[in-house]
């Protein structure tokens, strides 16, 4: 499924500014279309920005990921993971570092961190665990349209904060009559700049779609439903505890969807609640 972008938004988007990728990715990227990727030569160039191997660390150290002992070099992360894992948590953290704002944004990264390691946890326990990896790198890119949106108009904080307590296709909806474009547009374009996998392009547009999404005539292959479904019950997840009566409605657009996509009922989806809050939330208390 294309992305579509209106007249209106293709004049509007000539003027956004989307941050080019650093350095660090670029140099990852060319090795890694190589057949024989260095793993010295990549292992060096992330350890050289300080920032993005520092957060790389943090994220292979985190409890989404469970390792048995810590990791504490980029040269080990790359070794002990595989370099084809580390790849999208690169980009997911480049990303990070790339999108700077004049707001604060400690809130909004804390947010999306939550996510992307609930995204892990739910890829594995819907039996999905080859989607880890592109599961979290979508976790942390899902809103990446925000701080875009936040630096070309001075309106757009006001509808940020009216998201604590309003589900999110609403705002979605005020997002395109006054701006004639959505974050998730816009995310999805700097998606596709980064070229980041299709299936991240897809999701991040769609991300606000009710149900009718996962039926069968949906234009959207299985695998990209699989990601979307992921992250739909990894949102979920940490609205209950973090906008809880927002996050409850959003949840209500897509629920019968995400649970007839995965053959799974709410006991199920409790479960994985569980895991989430214990491994994310329980755990720093």
């Amino acid at each position: 499924m294309a992305i579509e972008i209106t007249t209106a938004e293709k004049r509007l988007l000539q003027r956004v500014s989307i941050p080019p990728r650093p350095e660090t990715l670029l140099t990852v990227s060319r090795e890694a279309k190589k057949s024989e990727p260095d793993v010295t030569v990549i292992a060096e160039s992330i350890s050289a920005d300080m920032s993005i191997a520092a957060a790389v660390l943090q994220v292979v150290n985190s409890a989404a990921y469970r390792r048995a002992r810590e990791v504490d070099s980029i040269q080990q992360a790359v070794m002990t993971l595989g370099f084809r894992r580390v790849f999208p948590i690169v980009r997911a953290v480049a990303l990070k570092s790339a999108l700077t704002s004049d707001y604060d944004l400690s809130e909004f990264w804390r947010y999306n961190e939550w996510v992307a390691g609930a995204c892990v946890m739910i890829a594995e326990a819907i039996g999905r665990p080859e989607l880890r990896d592109h599961a979290y790198m979508l976790g942390l890119f899902q809103s990446s349209g925000i701080p875009v949106m936040l630096a070309e108009f001075d309106d757009y904080a006001d509808l940020l904060n009216s998201a604590e307590s309003t589900p999110w296709q609403q705002v979605q909806a005020k997002e395109l009559e006054l701006f004639q474009t959505t974050h998730t547009t816009i995310g999805a374009l700097l998606a596709q700049q980064w070229k980041l996998p299709k299936i991240v392009v897809e999701v991040i547009y769609y991300l606000f779609e009710d149900s009718s999404i996962f039926n069968h005539s949906s234009e959207l292959d299985n695998l990209t439903l699989d990601l979307l479904g992921i992250l739909k019950i990894s949102r979920y997840a940490i609205d209950l505890r973090t906008r809880s009566l927002a996050g409850e409605k959003e949840w209500q657009y897509v629920q019968d969807g995400v649970l007839e996509h995965f053959q799974i009922d709410e006991f199920k989806v409790d479960e994985m609640l569980q895991i989430v809050h214990e491994e994310l939330f329980d755990a720093e208390t």
